[in-house]
This record gives C-alpha cells, sequence and structure tokens, in this order.
C-alpha cells in the first residue's frame, strides 16, 4: 500500500508524521472519509468542497488547491489500483510545539490513504441492527461544532464506548436539549408513512455526504423529506429506520433501545 504525504507516496511502514504535529498532539485537523465504487470517486467534489469548510471553520488554510486535492485522491486510488474502496483524507495543523499555539505550526501535512473498510458485519446488512440511546451528548455548537469533521473525534469514542457495553454496534446521540442528532459516526433516518425525517443539521448532525444523497433519491422516489426536531419517541413510534454514512453506506435498524 502506498500511502501520499506531503506530496510523496510512501510505503505503509515507512508512512510517518512527527510525534509533534499537532494533529496527534492535539486532534487539531480537519478529515473525509470517501468511497470509490467501480473506479470512481463518488461524490469527490461534496467531500472536498467540506473538508475545506471544515478546515476554514477552525482557522486551518490548506496548502493545496482544490484541484490539487482532488487530483492526489485521484492519484492515491492509482497507484493502491483502488477499484472499489475507501479512502481517508487528513489534514492536520503540522509539526509544532508541546503547547497549544497553532501559530507555531509551520506547515499544514496532508495524509491519503486509499485502502478497504468494513465498518459493520455484513449480517447486520441483511437481518438489521440493533441500536440504543447514551448518555454522551454531542457536542455543544459553541464548544466544538459537530459541522466541523475534525480529527477531535473523542465524543463519538466515548458514546461508541457506551453503544459496545451494551452489546449493540450503534449508539443514538441527543444534543443538550435532549433532540436526536445523530449516531456515533452516522446520520439517522425515520420513515412514517410517506414521509423520510432524519434530524436537521442545527441538532448537531454532521452534513453528511451519503445523507444528502439519500435525501435527493427518496425526493425523486416521491418520499416526502423533512428535517424537523426529533426525539426517541419519534423513532420508537417509526415505521422503519436506517443509518447512513460513507463507510457504513446504508444499514436497516431493527430495534431501539
Amino acid at each position: 500500500m502506498k500511502i501520499y504525504i506531503d506530496g510523496k507516496f510512501y510505503d505503509e511502514k515507512n508512512a510517518k508524521i512527527s510525534v509533534f504535529d499537532h494533529g496527534l498532539l492535539y486532534g487539531d485537523g480537519v478529515f473525509e472519509g470517501i468511497r470509490a465504487y467501480n473506479g470512481r470517486v463518488f461524490k469527490l467534489k461534496e467531500h472536498i468542497d467540506r473538508l475545506y469548510w471544515s478546515a476554514k471553520a477552525i482557522w486551518l488554510e490548506i496548502p493545496m488547491k482544490h484541484a490539487e486535492m482532488t487530483k492526489a485522491v485521484v492519484d492515491s486510488c492509482r497507484r493502491n489500483q483502488l477499484r472499489d474502496g475507501y479512502i481517508r483524507l487528513v489534514v492536520t495543523r503540522g509539526v509544532g510545539t508541546l503547547g497549544l499555539d497553532p501559530n507555531r505550526c509551520a506547515k499544514p501535512s496532508v495524509i491519503i490513504i486509499a485502502n478497504k473498510i468494513q465498518l459493520y458485519p455484513q449480517e447486520l446488512y441483511e437481518k438489521g441492527m440493533e441500536i440504543v440511546t447514551v448518555a454522551t451528548t454531542r457536542n455543544l455548537h459553541n464548544a466544538l461544532n459537530p459541522a466541523i469533521k475534525s480529527l477531535n473525534y473523542l465524543n463519538n469514542i466515548l458514546a461508541k464506548i457506551e453503544a459496545h457495553n451494551a452489546h449493540v454496534e450503534e449508539a443514538i446521540m441527543l444534543n443538550a436539549e435532549g433532540y436526536v442528532a445523530e449516531c456515533t459516526g452516522d446520520n439517522i433516518f425515520a420513515i412514517k408513512g410517506n414521509q423520510l425525517l432524519t434530524p436537521p443539521l442545527s441538532a448537531g448532525a454532521l452534513h453528511g455526504i451519503t445523507r444528502g444523497t439519500v435525501m435527493d433519491l427518496a425526493r425523486e422516489s416521491g418520499l416526502q423529506v423533512s428535517e424537523p426536531n426529533l426525539t426517541r419517541y419519534d423513532f420508537y413510534t417509526a415505521d422503519e429506520c436506517f443509518l447512513t454514512g460513507t463507510g457504513a453506506e446504508i444499514v436497516p435498524v431493527v430495534k431501539i433501545d
């Protein structure tokens, strides 16, 4: 496997970053998870756009133009002969000091890993997934905005630990007001009659690329799509429920709490 780091490709064992990189020390950076299908990168422009939005929100200036970043992603897939797989695109603040000051990081680093991913067992896609609501609250917008796809995923990881402690793969995270935000790594949808419902971005949901694709397809198929504030009650009483995400794709849910 060849991994892209700052303009060069390295073998996996030689693909290294500094222990002083602020992405490692503080989770100071942003990332994207992207899919490739049949030799094409799915929704690449949308993913690149979101990467730059996240970077702008944390005052991180990516040292590449959009077109250069797009080319680097495609080149990474070609170098690894990846026709169907998963691309992890990471931008860190770069090498700095042991202090917090981001101004001491001379130059951001760009890392691209083109490989495979299998988030959940195939059985769950066929038979459906059980999920639970957890106590860990989704980050506040005025703390670490959930719209930023940052390298700091500890909030999600703590919720994932709670899910594992409940012997399930995924968990519903509520926001501080008690509304459903999203799951630990996926957006969540409910179907009621002819309506497709999903939490709004203002509730703490990530601006999911797969989420948007599903909403577009649902409208085309005649479903009424809306983004109201949703509580657990809305999911308990739904006709159907499923999760979406680049890594997860689309997973049916058969039991909640």
